[in-house]
């Protein structure tokens, strides 16, 4: 229970508390049942709007699909990269294999090769030199290709019609020396190459088998000579293997010549390289001057066109000016031709001079006029047009105003016409006008319609309201005013008033609410008489405890309260209408 208010399971629930204990009552589904009888079902909240809701779940869905989508992609590619790395894993995999293959094969032939190390180290050192030769000239040949490449790249800029023709031959000569210098030392670079190659290989075979051979002769001739001291071998076998080891000698020697030769031919390479070198710098150093010769030729060349350009900007514009003074005579373009360009810039400087004289003189006076005047002659054109346009306004605003001065007059007429009749009919002996309220001087005089009649119809401005005068019981009496009158005579006025407003402006439906609660009784029969003539052309329906109204009704409706409190209405009879309005129940209403 929530102070006057509890909550049931479903409606009918609710409705037998309500009765019971007068309680207001809630429904689970939203349905309300209230003490006085009134029924609600369902709740909508206004804040929401179903069209709203369709569109949020649209675009939700939508969403919806959308990362749906992206999500399965997401998945596809999460699968094709755990392949990759799957295929990845199986390839370390087998290059770990392969690297413990190595690393064992690597330990058995470690020990092999313990034997050649001294050998080998002096074979690095000898190899160690060449290499450092052969990485002078392989650098000195990058700069010298890395030089020629950018100065190709300048040959080929399109600047050969800027040069003269000896600087033309000098620059063709320069490119073949530059062409044959780069020949030599490619033939030079081959050379040392093949030359290296040829090293290396006497070095492999002497490091792995002379060098190897002469060591097993040396032990094998210590193994002998060991033996002959211990008179084992005979002298016919140690003069063979002093054979071998003079032979194995002379092999070592003839190829240490050979390696003496090669070093000797590597040497004379590199200092043919440097000498080449030496010339493609020189060739290098007369490019670039020809280069900075070409350059300095381009920079007067821009400046003589820059120059140019200039001057036919200035001819341009002396055309202009030329142009802008009009139909020039003949001899304007003749008289000149035959002088000198030094005299006509003498003379051209002279009247310059004369007219720098004149330099005070607003030059743009003239146009300034033109374009002011034209401008004038525009605003007294717009001038004229908005002076109709306010003319026209005005006479509309004039023959507005004179037709609402024509509306209020009209109406006031008809109502105060209406207003006397509807008084009369109602209250025969007496008479009721209405009277228009005049501002005059700082107070409000009061006028009737008969002195309105010959007022002009301007004065309506001045109009401050309208008051009502009526009198009850003489034709002739001035009235009262409606301040002055009684409850039911201020009822009876107003009436009044609505039954005349309603013979100017007639409506088709009309709800009175015991409007002759304070009537006396021969006005509620007049009022009720008026309803009835009125009721031929609008509807009627009238609250009332009287009987007069019952008179000229033509149908009745009786409202009924049960011992709950829940009303009811009924058609009921004429004759039930009178006996209920007579007995004044207090359980019912007509």
């Amino acid at each position: 229970v929530f102070g006057r208010t509890i909550i049931c399971e479903d409606l009918s629930t609710a409705a037998q508390y309500t009765r019971s204990h007068g309680l207001n009552a809630v429904t689970v589904e939203g349905d309300r049942v209230d003490r006085n009888g009134a029924l609600t079902g369902g709740y909508h909240d206004v804040r929401r709007s179903r069209l709203d809701s369709v569109k949020g779940v649209k675009r939700w869905r939508e969403a919806y699909e959308t990362d749906s989508s992206r999500h399965a992609e997401v998945k596809n590619a999460i699968t094709k990269i755990e392949q990759e790395i799957t295929a990845t894993m199986g390839r370390i995999q087998a290059l770990e294999a392969r690297r413990r293959q190595l690393l064992d094969s690597r330990g058995s032939s470690s020990a092999q090769a313990g034997w050649t190390a001294r050998e080998e180290e002096q074979a690095r050192a000898r190899v160690a030199r060449l290499e450092a030769a052969l990485s002078e000239a392989e650098a000195a040949l990058r700069d010298a290709t890395a030089k020629r490449t950018s100065y190709e790249a300048e040959l080929k800029t399109p600047m050969t019609q800027q040069l003269s023709a000896a600087e033309l031959q000098s620059l063709e000569r320069l490119s073949r020396e530059a062409e044959d210098q780069k020949k030599a030392l490619l033939e030079a670079t081959k050379a040392r190459q093949e030359i290296s190659s040829e090293r290396s290989k006497l070095e492999i075979e002497l490091t792995e088998s002379l060098r190897r051979r002469r060591e097993e002769l040396r032990g094998k001739l210590d193994e002998l000579e060991g033996d002959a001291g211990a008179g084992v071998l005979q002298t016919g076998e140690v003069e063979l293997r002093n054979k071998e080891l003079r032979n194995l000698s002379r092999s070592i020697e003839q190829l240490s010549t050979q390696i003496t030769e090669t070093e000797a031919r590597v040497e004379e390479l590199a200092t043919e390289i440097a000498s080449i070198t030496a010339k493609l710098d020189e060739v290098q150093n007369e490019q670039l001057e020809s280069t900075r010769a070409i350059m300095r030729v381009q920079k007067n060349a821009e400046r003589y066109l820059t120059k140019r350009q200039t001057l036919i900007s200035r001819k341009e514009e002396s055309s202009n000016a030329i142009r802008d003074l009009g139909v020039l005579p003949e001899e304007a373009f003749s008289k000149y031709t035959g002088t000198r360009a030094d005299k006509i810039v003498k003379r051209l400087h002279k009247v310059n001079d004369g007219l720098k004289k004149f330099a005070h003189v607003n030059k743009k006076a003239f146009e300034q006029y033109n374009n002011f005047t034209k401008q004038r002659d525009d605003l007294l054109n717009r001038r004229d047009e908005l002076d109709t346009s306010a003319e026209s306004i005005t006479d509309l605003i004039a023959t507005l105003d004179q037709r609402k001065d024509e509306a209020i007059e009209r109406t006031f007429k008809q109502v105060s016409k209406y207003f006397e009749e509807v008084f009369e009919t109602l209250v025969p002996a007496g008479r009721g006008l209405l009277v228009m309220q005049k501002k005059i001087d700082g107070y409000v005089d009061e006028e009737t319609e008969e002195t309105n009649q010959g007022k002009e119809k301007s004065e309506i401005d001045n109009y401050a309201g309208v008051s009502i005068r009526v009198s009850f019981n003489s034709k002739a009496d001035e009235g009262q005013r409606i301040q002055q009158l009684s409850g039911g005579q201020k009822s009876l006025v107003a009436l009044a008033t609505v039954f005349a407003i309603q013979k100017c402006d007639p409506a088709p439906f009309y709800l009175f609410d015991e409007i002759d609660a304070n009537l006396d009784a021969q006005y509620r029969t007049a009022v009720a008489s008026m309803i009835h003539t009125l009721s031929e052309s609008a509807q009627f329906i009238t609250t009332t405890f009287r009987t007069e109204m019952l008179a000229n009704a033509d149908k009745f409706y009786g409202v009924y309260f049960d011992k709950q409190k829940v009303s009811t209405i009924q058609t009921i009879e004429k004759d039930d209408a009178y006996q209920f309005v007579e007995n004044a129940a207090p359980v019912g209403a007509i």
